[in-house]
């Protein structure tokens, strides 16, 4: 049986754990303040220039001819960059995006392209390690980049796949990360990047392609050169995107995790106080009758 001091020191580590986590929810509120103001202030320019840009591509005239847009009459080489977030404390936020993950790897794909070579392209420190451990085919790492977040790191994602994608070593390029759907819930995404298609939106298990526009566009100079330009921008985007949606996703998650601690840490608190207190009255009542029963015997005696 737990004495008064063994209760004492576990009621103090309690309330010890229960300042931290309270205070890393304050942070965590903090940052999705700032990372869903972005998310969802980007979201209308990112699917209307999406829209705009792959029904422009997929209007061009057929003589027209760009790398990024170049379907494989087989998939033979397929890279899958997954995001995670790089520090842990944020609930199932991780978990339930590499299991989702390694069903697309090792079920969905295979079955949809049979015999083509995975490779993953793991940003995060979570996932970098989970497919690590288990000896995935690994391209590329990028942990550390959500301290500060910024384009240039999704520039420099895309640098390492884009090339490899136009020489023809990657037939197609895929993101899988959390969504951000709000504050207390997150949904694992499977979108596509490359090949670019026509306002494609790829869900895991579903796809629902955008509602293409017959806007007749003028162009000035002229198409091809508008094209050239921007496509590379919109795969920039696309991962842009996804990077701002996992962080966003991942601070909803883990401002749920630290409340859901602290609101246990307090009840557990509760609990210990109690026992505490009928321990301690228990000891009260054990001693007055050693005295009374001292008293009794003396008195006998």
């Amino acid at each position: 049986m737990a004495t008064l001091r063994d209760i004492r020191n576990r009621i103090k580590g309690v309330k010890n754990t229960a300042k931290i986590t309270s205070a890393m929810k304050m942070v965590a509120t903090a940052k999705l303040k700032r990372a869903q103001t972005s998310i969802e202030s980007a979201r209308p320019y990112f699917e209307k220039l999406d829209m705009i840009l792959t029904n422009v591509s997929s209007s061009s005239n057929s003589d027209y001819q760009n790398p990024l847009l170049r379907q494989s009459s087989e998939v033979k080489n397929i890279l899958v960059i997954v995001i995670t977030s790089d520090r842990g404390l944020c609930g199932s936020f991780n978990t339930n995006l590499l299991k989702e993950s390694v069903n697309i790897i090792n079920n969905q794909l295979p079955k949809e392209h049979p015999g083509a070579n995975i490779k993953v392209l793991p940003i995060g420190k979570k996932a970098y390690a989970f497919f690590k451990k288990r000896h995935y085919d690994i391209a590329a790492e990028f942990t550390g980049i959500f301290s500060e977040l910024n384009f240039s790191i999704a520039r420099n994602i895309v640098d390492t796949f884009n090339i490899d994608f136009v020489e023809g070593k990657y037939d197609k390029i895929l993101t899988i990360g959390n969504e951000f759907v709000s504050v207390i819930k997150q949904e694992p995404k499977l979108r596509n990047v490359l090949p670019i298609v026509s306002g494609e939106s790829v869900n895991i298990g579903k796809t629902k392609a955008i509602e293409k526009s017959e806007t007749d566009y003028i162009f000035e100079p002229d198409k091809k050169s508008i094209l050239d330009d921007l496509l590379p921008k919109l795969v920039n985007i696309k991962i842009w995107r996804s990077l701002l949606e996992s962080n966003a996703a991942e601070q909803a998650a883990r401002r749920f995790a630290m409340d859901n601690a602290t609101r246990n840490a307090n009840e557990l608190i509760s609990e210990l106080e109690l026992q505490y207190n009928k321990a301690r009255q228990a000891a009260i009542t054990t001693e007055m009758l050693e005295i009374v029963g001292g008293a009794e015997a003396l008195r006998a005696s």
